[in-house]
């Protein structure tokens, strides 16, 4: 059994405070594996959840919400930790979740932005993954959608600008060197799939595997890759369809001062990747700790089309309309004729869910072949 196999027949939008006592019941309920705590508080006072999973020698750190738009990365670490304590014993002839919880210890903060999560409730129980309410479930996240700037985004204030930061810095990586990290992401539009990777991984043969099993799992979910070659824009180095570079707060700050915004510049931070780097990489991987980010859209630009290498057409065509859909959300129109020739759906919660647990599983893989 694979954390892609663990069961989603549930799955749903839930708030922080609403699955805080599943986590906790969950982790108290099975001791020997798992412990769970309130690493700190948001600026808000909302309290941040941390739990600890399995007992191995390979540490990996999972975080999720940074972008209070992306919702889907807090739903999939909840999964991770509930339905995966749930099938610790499942299938016995499969091995269950146990083999993998012997060989990791996962140190996970679900949601690190409960604030900001507050802050999109508005669209987010609005979300319907019906075809037919595609307009709809559009129209409520243009509306209602809230996203953190510069100087206020949790991915790009580590380890200390806001105290979410300082809380998950000091959980994730407080207790020495990690084998691996994953920061869970959402694009809210895209034409496919993507998936950032550690420059210190990507181009190795060791980390061969992973794309492999991301390109068969998007083609599986109905997804292309999506190709955009951003020429190093903000550390993004293209790496072709589906793969970039993971971003550094280094890079950030140089795009902006090249442009001539030193205080925008000023506003960034590290990463949750370069800290983890920062904090070491475990002594059997013999490099910088695997590091990689899931990008996956909440709106699939879905439409048939021939584009050249690196340009997504779809998504600058969608951008240039977005103008007119916001004016067509505030007077009340049916936005479904604007958005039926890009092909744009909703993408399922439970696809998103599916494609971000087997990432996770795919980059453990490649750990434990590199730590043997």
């Amino acid at each position: 059994m694979t954390l892609f196999d663990l069961d989603l027949s549930g799955l749903r939008f839930r708030t922080s405070a609403e699955v805080f006592g599943a986590l906790q019941g969950a982790c108290e309920a099975n001791p020997d594996l798992a412990e769970f705590r309130v690493i700190g508080e948001s600026e808000e006072g909302r309290p941040i959840a941390g739990v600890r999973l399995g007992v191995g020698p390979r540490a990996v750190s999972l975080v999720a919400g940074a972008h209070a738009d992306e919702p889907v990365g807090p739903e999939t670490l909840r999964t991770l930790v509930l339905e995966g304590l749930a099938a610790r014993d499942w299938g016995a002839e499969a091995g269950g979740l146990e083999e993998l919880f012997q060989r990791f210890t996962f140190r996970i903060v679900p949601h690190v932005n409960p604030d900001g999560e507050a802050r999109n409730r508005a669209w987010i129980e609005r979300w319907s993954d019906d075809p037919e309410d595609t307009a709809e479930t559009l129209a409520a996240y243009l509306r209602h959608r809230r996203r953190e700037p510069p100087g206020r985004d949790v991915e790009f204030g580590y380890p200390a600008m806001r105290t979410e930061n300082a809380a998950a810095s000091a959980y994730l990586f407080g207790d020495g060197p990690v084998a691996m990290h994953a920061s869970l992401h959402g694009m809210g539009f895209s034409e496919g799939a993507l998936l950032l990777i550690e420059r210190d991984w990507i181009d190795t043969e060791a980390v061969r595997s992973l794309p492999e099993a991301f390109t068969e799992a998007a083609a599986n979910a109905g997804l292309r890759l999506h190709d955009h070659d951003r020429g190093g824009e903000k550390g993004f180095e293209y790496r072709g369809p589906g793969f970039w570079t993971t971003p550094r707060g280094r890079a950030m700050r140089d795009h902006f001062l090249d442009a001539g915004d030193p205080d925008t510049a000023a506003r960034f931070h590290l990463s949750s990747m370069e800290t983890a780097i920062e904090a070491g990489a475990d002594p059997a991987l013999g490099r910088t700790p695997l590091c990689v980010v899931t990008e996956l859209p909440l709106f699939h630009l879905g439409a048939a089309y021939d584009h050249a290498p690196g340009v997504p057409g779809l998504l600058r065509r969608f951008q240039a309309q977005t103008p007119d859909l916001l004016e067509a959300v505030a007077s009340g129109q049916d936005l479904a004729p604007a958005i039926a020739p890009l092909g744009l759906r909703a993408l399922p919660l439970r696809t998103q869910v599916r494609l971000h647990l087997g990432v996770l599983d795919a980059a453990l893989a490649v750990v434990t072949e590199a730590a043997d």
